[in-house]
């Protein structure tokens, strides 16, 4: 059941979760051979779930549609689609995630249509806490509204975007993310005792 319902900036269109997970992850696997969102996690409560796994199913908890964006090729590439999907994700196969973050976002935010806002989370991160995601979703209370989770004093992700800036996401492309946004507007950041905020899995040791 999702813990969350929102409409934070509109009552005629939900938010959306976006999950990227077009990455090539070639700090946990210079070789190429082994696609790290495929990996299973070796502690916690989530031991031997794959990171990408994981990381979906918490964002699949707090928005209703959840977008996850995969490029069409490399190293379990039908696989991980597969894994997003039991996890709740509606898949999106697009050659745009070969050029980065930006142009992911963009991508998904185009394929999902008119919403309120749009919550974005990274499938290498499967500490982030559905809490937390639910903190960035609620702080989306204007139509312009940007906000970012926090912790220790550092941002990191979550972030969000409320529907004003959907043309803006649109346009993004390369891998500079949604830096540019940021850059330009107000952001309201949330501060957490949410560790996972920061937290993505670069390498082997981070299991």
């Amino acid at each position: 059941m999702n813990i969350h319902d929102p409409h934070a900036a509109s009552s005629s269109a939900p938010q959306i979760g976006i999950l990227l997970a077009g990455g090539r992850g070639s700090r946990f696997d210079p070789s190429g051979i082994q696609n790290k969102l495929l990996a299973r996690l070796t502690r916690g409560p989530d031991a031997g779930e794959a990171v990408a796994f994981v990381a979906a199913r918490r964002l699949c908890a707090v928005l209703g549609r959840v977008i996850a964006v995969v490029r069409p090729q490399g190293a379990g590439a039908d696989e991980l689609s597969h894994v997003l999907a039991r996890a709740g994700c509606e898949v999106l196969v697009s050659t745009d995630a070969t050029r980065g973050m930006g142009a992911s976002l963009a991508a998904g935010v185009r394929h999902g249509g008119p919403a309120a806002g749009w919550v974005i989370a990274l499938a290498d991160m499967p500490e982030l806490r559905a809490a937390t995601i639910h903190a960035v979703s609620a702080a989306l209370v204007a139509p312009d509204s940007i906000a970012a989770a926090c912790y220790a004093g550092q941002r990191g992700h979550p972030v969000g975007f409320a529907a004003a800036h959907r043309d803006a996401l649109m346009r993004l492309d390369g891998d500079r993310g949604a830096r540019s946004l940021f850059e330009a507007h107000p952001v309201t950041l949330i501060d957490t005792q949410d560790p996972g905020v920061l937290l993505d899995i670069d390498t082997p040791d981070a299991l």
